[in-house]
């Protein structure tokens, strides 16, 4: 199950008592916990009927004992444990979670990790809970995801403007999350995210970043890369080379793919073997028309070789623009 779904089926008040939540994306179990600890009860009783705990600094009696007492002034009550996979002895709630009170609604976040599937507790949650496992997503889901969120507060995006904030964050989801609400909030009555807006404020050059850096090695425009990296070079927190090698590296192997699928083979098709999105599908097999197999390989193998050099390894301390500057100059050459 979904977070969004958990959190629609508590609206509609179709409750189970423990809530399970665990996995590599803390985004969509905090999106639970956030609506759990401030959406279930009115503020009038949460006072009474509100229970935080926190896995490093909680016993697990405690909190069996919080679940176990009837709610006041209320139908339900709602306990909390943060940080679950910081607990010890967790495996000791499983005598609660196999008989469960039914007016207290149970939320766990065990961040991070997930319960082997094979002890008892694991079994137990499957059968007795509302179970949510997050993984971290694919960068090729990142667009979909970003759009979905962008949508769901009313507002629409540019598709520039949304590769921009992906370039510029990754896949951090909750600081995608939190510029899209600050924009929201800026956009003075309109409901379209420009690449204005994120150049306003998320902070990001329209001009100067690594997309358009990017763009300039698809169309190998010498003049364009140079101009961008010599930016890059007088403004290092623009583009730190821990966030521009692994675009790039991206790119290149994006492009490998391409040159590697059997003739003949359909957009979708290679869309989908890429990680490419097919609006973008055209862009980048412009770019394998101009950089054949042995110049992908080639640059990839650069990008290894100058991401080492970043960290002292055969070089003698040349900063970051200058390595950064050599690196595009090689790669595009033939």
């Amino acid at each position: 199950m979904k977070a969004d779904q958990i959190i629609a089926d508590i609206k509609k008040g179709k409750t189970r008592p423990v809530y399970w939540l665990e996995g590599d994306e803390d985004f969509f179990i905090d999106q639970v916990i956030d609506f759990a600890e401030h959406h279930i009860l009115s503020e009038a009783e949460a006072g009474f009927n509100k229970t935080v705990f926190y896995g490093r600094d909680a016993d697990w009696a405690s909190v069996v004992n919080a679940c176990r007492r009837y709610p006041m002034f209320s139908e339900r009550q709602v306990v909390l444990l943060k940080e679950a996979q910081a607990m010890r002895d967790i495996d000791k709630l499983e005598g609660y979670i196999e008989k469960p009170l039914p007016s207290t609604l149970l939320f766990v976040a065990y961040k991070g990790k997930k319960l082997d599937g094979r002890t008892k507790l694991a079994k137990m949650l499957k059968e007795k809970s509302v179970l949510l496992t997050t993984k971290k997503l694919y960068d090729n889901e990142l667009p979909a995801w970003t759009d979905e969120q962008v949508r769901s507060k009313g507002f629409s995006i540019t598709p520039k403007a949304r590769e921009l904030l992906i370039d510029h964050i990754g896949n951090d989801l909750s600081r995608i999350s939190n510029e899209i609400d600050k924009m929201a909030l800026n956009l003075a009555g309109r409901n379209n995210i420009t690449e204005d807006d994120i150049e306003q404020f998320v902070g990001i050059s329209k001009e100067y970043n690594v997309f358009e850096l990017q763009d300039a090695l698809a169309r190998r425009d010498y003049y364009k890369a140079m101009r961008i990296v010599t930016y890059f070079a007088h403004n290092p927190k623009a583009a730190p080379l821990p966030l521009v090698f692994p675009s790039l590296y991206g790119f290149f192997s994006k492009l490998l793919v391409l040159h590697s699928a059997p003739g003949g083979t359909d957009n979708k098709s290679l869309a989908a073997a890429s990680g490419i999105n097919e609006w973008k599908l055209r862009e980048y097999q412009q770019a394998a028309r101009i950089y054949s197999p042995q110049s992908v390989e080639k640059n990839i193998l650069l990008l290894h070789q100058y991401n080492l050099k970043s960290v002292g390894v055969d070089d003698a301390g040349t900063d970051d623009g200058e390595l950064l500057k050599e690196l595009v100059v090689k790669m595009m050459m033939d």
